[in-house]
């Protein structure tokens, strides 16, 4: 399988904050959810990659190309959609669609129709009387209509409703039913992510912290839930991270089945994505 995006030690220094070697790929077919809090790092990469902040150091390569010498071949076959809506508040969806087609060589305006009809856009409206929910449709068809191999989502289902969520995630899983096709999601909605995501890259403080295909990590992982006495018996390779509240710890495992196994009696559940995420942000070594 081909990665659609590597990136190798990806470097970006501001004055209250780094980049530190990010890296990490995006396999063909896949999707792949990059989780992390506010500030750690995620629009920050996404824009590296799309060439819209200079980078320090490290490469990127998306469909195969080097991004800075192949910048405009490469933006050809990428849709990108980013939180809010960049279209002018007087444009309707046909106004757009004449702008793009003469950008775009592949613009589908027929396939346009087909998403502005898919997601009930009303094309005698302007863009201003378009709901929030409405406006990342807008965006969602307009990135599909140029017949891109990759896709890049930076918070493209925040702030919406959980139908009009459902309906987005349902056209991203279309979209990589063809095994050349990929892509990159940052969210804060984790369960949108334990829906549709293959792979998980999480961010924090600049840096990677786990990039793993998702099922693996839900398979693995678990939360024990112990006293402070079973706790202390914990070797510290058993564990990732703590909490610790009033009467007891709550503990990341890195395998669950080998916990189960060495202590039959103990409290063990699942985790989720978000659980994962806060324990690394807010738990203890």
């Amino acid at each position: 399988m081909t990665n659609a995006i590597e990136i190798k030690n990806l470097n970006k220094n501001y004055q209250d904050f780094k980049l530190k070697d990010v890296s990490f790929k995006v396999p063909r077919g896949s999707i792949v959810g990059f989780i992390g809090e506010n500030g750690a790092g995620k629009t920050t990469t996404i824009k590296a990659m799309l060439n819209l902040v200079k980078r320090d150091g490290g490469t990127i390569e998306m469909l195969g190309m080097d991004t800075l010498k192949d910048e405009k071949k490469i933006k050809e076959s990428v849709g990108v959609v980013m939180d809010g809506c960049n279209f002018h508040d007087n444009l309707k969806t046909g106004d757009i669609a004449k702008m793009l087609a003469s950008i775009y060589k592949k613009w589908n305006q027929e396939l346009y129709q087909q998403y502005l009809k898919k997601f009930k856009l009303p094309e005698n409206k302007i863009i201003k009387e378009f709901s929030r929910g409405m406006k990342m449709k807008l965006q969602i068809a307009v990135a599909l209509s140029h017949e891109p191999e990759l896709l890049i989502l930076d918070e493209a289902t925040s702030g919406l409703d959980p139908i009009v969520r459902e309906e987005i995630l349902d056209v991203f899983m279309d979209f990589i039913q063809d095994e050349k096709h990929a892509i990159l999601i940052s969210s804060h909605i984790t369960s949108d992510l334990d829906k549709i995501a293959d792979y998980i890259v999480f961010i924090h403080q600049g840096e990677i912290l786990l990039d793993e295909e998702k099922e693996t990590l839900l398979s693995k992982m678990g939360v024990l839930k112990c006293g402070e006495e079973d706790f202390r018996k914990l070797e510290v390779d058993e564990y990732i991270r703590y909490r610790k509240n009033q009467f007891s710890f709550e503990v990341l495992v890195n395998d669950k089945a080998a916990i189960r196994k060495k202590y039959p009696e103990a409290v063990l559940d699942g985790v989720t994505i978000e659980e994962i995420m806060l324990f690394y942000v807010r738990g203890e070594k």
